[in-house]
């Protein structure tokens, strides 16, 4: 379950918005709704652990999300809205990357398995700039699930995306946070996502 409690968010001191008190339950998606440049980004990156907020607390399973650590918090993943590949590598190196970042070792049977279930495999071993957007949209929620997270975060997930594309990736987002137990949040301004998703966190401007 995530918590917040009146938070305040912004860059360099300055506030940009803020995200009165709601609750997000585990299993349950919520969108985080707002305008381009409201400050959805800001917003993922501060429940993250990326940025401090500016007044207020996240709290996961009834403990704070801080950014007062060397590196984000562990219980949180987020997949980008440019996803973050590096090019040269594979598909299994990618999805190897976030959990190396964090100096936390990989499961290579959680990573087969992730593989698989995201249709992954029979590419595993193909370079990240071969593939196409909704091929690395995957890759990037492979990365961020292989950490098993209790929250997840997508910024922009179906953004440049087909209507086909855009509902596989909304699907496969809210099934992944079912099958795992974990909270979810889409930061979209996607029509199409807000008529699929009942449940939204609404930002208020600073």
């Amino acid at each position: 379950m995530l918590s917040l409690r009146n938070l305040q968010f912004g860059r360099a001191g300055r506030p940009v918005a803020r995200l009165t008190d709601a609750g997000v339950p585990a299993r349950e998606p919520a969108l985080l709704l707002g305008p381009s440049g409201s400050g959805k980004s800001t917003a993922l990156f501060t429940l993250a652990g990326l940025l401090a907020p500016l007044e207020g607390q996240a709290l996961l399973d009834d403990l704070p999300i801080t950014a007062e650590r060397p590196r984000p918090d562990p219980r949180v993943s987020i997949v980008f809205q440019d996803m973050h590949l590096m090019s040269g590598l594979s598909v299994r190196d990618n999805v190897r990357l976030g959990a190396f970042a964090r100096g936390v070792p990989v499961d290579g049977t959680a990573l087969e398995a992730l593989l698989g279930g995201l249709g992954l495999s029979a590419m595993a071993e193909r370079r990240a700039e071969t593939l196409s957007r909704g091929e690395a949209q995957r890759v990037a929620l492979a990365r961020a699930l292989l950490l098993k997270p209790r929250l997840l975060l997508a910024d922009e997930p179906t953004a440049s995306l087909d209507d086909a594309n855009a509902v596989a990736v909304a699907d496969l987002l809210a099934v992944t946070a079912r099958a795992t137990d974990a909270a979810l949040i889409i930061a979209t301004h996607d029509r199409r996502l807000i008529d699929r998703f009942p449940r939204r966190l609404e930002l208020v401007a600073a």
